[in-house]
């Protein structure tokens, strides 16, 4: 039997199944991948917003990342949603008793409102998490965050991008949905810049970040190099925008089995 490549996805849940967990699992499983789970918060969401979020006890997390990566050769993981320091601490001393290698979404709101990162924590995201983080993928209001840069051109989402490299993550994707859709990598240990260009395309984008960021792992965790998985996790979004189902009353979720569906199931 083929073993098969485990990626852990350490998140919040979505009740409406547009983003989070629920998110992060189908996009794994369609990338012929075994999606693990580690839940931090729990949030009652829908397609119009995030209507409450409870979170987990840190001991709870840590035992489900503990009963993951005891079990299963797990050597990818990201992250969504960790809503306190607290948490963050918990993941970043997990992370690094397993030698996990991380893809950190900066997960701070979500798509149809409400925030889902306390503004304290993302001290600890920087000082703790993504020092020892192979990649970061900010949109532009996270990473303007991150920064402290207000990203209005290209340019300013690369200097962005360095300043948030000081924090030790390896690499920096600005994906740039929000600005003219090119996603901007930057590899900080060889200071190179890639511009991966794109189009805007119709459809539910509920979930787009989640969706984005597991793509970008389980690209990874197959051996891709990081700008021939930034360019994969890319068009994998392209087809789940595409692909979107009209669910609920809000802003449509993305369909994360789209491209399967779009290309044939073999």
């Amino acid at each position: 039997m083929i073993k098969t490549p485990v990626v852990l996805t350490i998140a919040g849940s979505d009740s409406g199944g547009g983003a989070g967990i629920e998110a992060d699992i189908k996009t794994i499983a369609s990338h012929n991948l075994h999606g693990t789970v580690a839940v931090t918060s729990v949030t009652s969401q829908n397609t119009t917003g995030v209507l409450s979020a409870f979170d987990l006890p840190t001991e709870v997390i840590a035992n489900q990342i503990d009963a993951v990566c005891i079990d299963m050769d797990v050597k990818w993981a990201k992250s969504g949603m960790l809503s306190t320091s607290e948490i963050v601490t918990t993941v970043a001393a997990m992370v690094k008793k397993y030698g996990l290698k991380l893809v950190v979404d900066p997960v701070m709101a979500a798509e149809a409102g409400g925030d889902l990162l306390k503004k304290e924590a993302i001290s600890a995201l920087k000082e703790e998490l993504l020092p020892i983080s192979q990649v970061v993928t900010p949109n532009i209001s996270e990473a303007t965050a991150l920064s402290g840069v207000k990203i209005e051109t290209i340019e300013d989402a690369k200097k962005a991008a360095i300043i948030i490299a000081e924090t030790g993550v390896k690499n920096v994707i600005v994906t740039g949905g929000h600005l003219d859709v090119s996603d901007i990598v930057y590899q900080s240990d060889t200071g190179k810049f890639t511009t991966i260009p794109g189009d805007f395309v119709k459809g539910g984008t509920h979930g787009t970040g989640c969706t984005y960021s597991a793509s970008l792992a389980s690209y990874l965790a197959c051996g891709e190099t990081i700008e021939d998985a930034a360019k994969e996790a890319k068009n994998f979004v392209v087809y789940a925008i595409k692909g979107s189902q009209a669910v609920g009353k809000g802003i449509g979720p993305v369909n994360p089995l789209a491209k399967l569906h779009l290309e044939g199931i073999k």
